[in-house]
């Protein structure tokens, strides 16, 4: 079954500024789908929308079945969890789980059971007497989905929950993000313009671009098969290396040289292949380069090399030599991507 429908939903300001331009997509009960892309995407703005602090100007959101444009923040059933915590600093985290529920006339008992369950999911029962300032970021962070929790949603709604938190506590908090969703069951929407995330997190990633989406797809249909050169760009790190060339009846044409390539298409493309996928090897087939730096980054290494007037990345293991004397980008077929140069869209 479906949690959420989003169909055809325009945000536009009294200004004329379209912030979301006719965007629809689906979430399915149980699914984290991660919204992803720049700053000024739309994407906060569209969690916005769902969540009913920003109205919608076209289109319909509709929750469990129910179109709730018309309804108030509190009657839509969901819950949200937001970059700056949100908590109140004069209540204890006890008191913080469970505002909602007294607003809303739950029983003491049921109310004190609930609490006590989400703290001990979050592992935050030592701290039920304390106030938020004596917390860290990350039992703040978990008192804030404690609250979210407690109130048994149809979805959860997460706004970059973890950008104020250190690198370490990002990664680990993520972790408890992803197993917290799959062990409560509920669809969730995480928004976050962080592409590590959302590869990590998601069953499926929207990608967003300019108020539309670019994209939808699984973590490996997205990296696999970016659907444009911004989406190709965007994810994955380091990102695709795309290169001007041309396809005629010689094959692909790249900074003056020649690789072999069966496609009908001819013209100016942009030619795409992941750092991971290119291998630097000295002489043989391929696309002679220029080794500029090499970062060594631990495990392995980034070698970063001119095709013509681009700039390339190689992705290899710190245990393979860095090759000496005549280099070449070498890959196969298969690993290669192409775009049309006009309109970036794939070919």
């Amino acid at each position: 079954m479906t949690t959420l429908r989003i169909r055809d939903a325009v945000k536009r300001y009294p200004n004329g500024v379209e912030a979301v331009k006719g965007v629809s997509v689906d979430v399915g009960d149980g699914e984290l789908v991660v919204f992803v892309g720049p700053s000024g995407c739309g994407k906060s703005t569209l969690l916005r929308m769902v969540a009913g602090l920003e109205e919608v100007t076209e289109g319909e959101i509709e929750l469990s079945g129910r179109v709730v444009n018309a309804l108030e923040p509190a009657d839509r059933n969901i819950a949200m969890v937001f970059q700056n915590y949100a908590l109140y600093p004069h209540m204890t985290v006890r008191g913080n789980l469970a505002y909602g529920l007294r607003n809303r006339g739950t029983p003491k008992p049921e109310i004190a059971a609930k609490v006590e369950e989400a703290a001990r999911m979050l592992q935050i029962a030592e701290f039920l007497d304390r106030r938020p300032s004596q917390l860290s970021g990350g039992q703040r962070q978990r008192v804030a989905m404690g609250r979210a929790i407690v109130r048994d949603p149809a979805i959860f709604l997460f706004d970059e929950p973890l950008s104020n938190l250190d690198a370490k506590l990002r990664n680990q908090m993520r972790l408890e993000i992803k197993k917290l969703q799959r062990r409560l069951g509920r669809a969730a929407i995480y928004v976050t313009h962080d592409q590590v995330e959302a590869m990590t997190l998601a069953d499926r990633i929207v990608v967003l671009n300019g108020g539309r989406i670019e994209q939808v797809g699984t973590p490996t249909e997205v990296y696999s098969r970016p659907a444009s050169t911004f989406v190709a760009s965007f994810i994955g790190a380091p990102p695709m290396n795309l290169v001007d060339a041309q396809l005629d009846d010689d094959g692909l044409q790249v900074a003056g040289q020649v690789v072999a390539h069966d496609s009908a298409h001819r013209g100016p493309v942009t030619l795409g292949i992941r750092p991971e996928r290119a291998h630097l090897v000295a002489g043989g087939a391929g696309l002679d380069i220029e080794v500029a730096v090499v970062e060594e980054l631990g495990a392995h290494r980034l070698i970063h090399a001119h095709l013509g007037g681009h700039e390339v990345t190689v992705a290899q293991s710190a245990d393979e030599p860095v090759p000496a004397g005549r280099m070449v980008l070498s890959f196969r077929p298969e690993d290669l991507h192409l775009f049309d140069r006009g309109t970036g869209v794939r070919i």
